[in-house]
């Protein structure tokens, strides 16, 4: 089993920036790849951003050249730095974790999921 914690959700104005962290416990050597989606009040959970094992990174469009997602392997976290925050990426962020095959924006093919961190950007 893994375990997965996220950090770092907060209240904050559209333009500024939050650094989200996910740490990763238990059976982390059985997981390859890692994963950030978000919900918002009233609509399906979305993808936001994955990131490989090899450090490839897959991004929402919406979110591509504002979010970033990096992993450090040393202390099995996984972050995802946000800029240029807009009101429309509220929502509660969620960290997943996925041992073998796997598409990056698909959320079933994910075996751990965190409990989540709420993000809100007031306009």
């Amino acid at each position: 089993q893994v375990q997965l914690m996220e950090s770092g959700g907060d209240l904050v104005q559209a333009g500024g920036s939050l650094r989200l962290s996910c740490v990763g416990s238990g059976s982390i050597f059985s997981i390859n790849s890692m994963g950030w989606f978000r919900q918002a009040p009233g609509k399906e959970r979305e993808f936001v951003a994955a990131i490989s094992w090899s450090g490839r990174t897959y991004y929402l469009d919406s979110v591509k050249g504002r979010f970033t997602i990096s992993r450090d392997n040393a202390k099995n976290t996984v972050y995802l730095q946000m800029n240029s925050l807009k009101p429309d990426d509220t929502g509660v962020y969620y960290c997943a974790a996925a041992g073998g095959r796997w598409t990056p924006s698909v959320d079933v093919r994910y075996d751990y999921w965190g409990q989540g961190t709420q993000v809100t950007v007031s306009s």
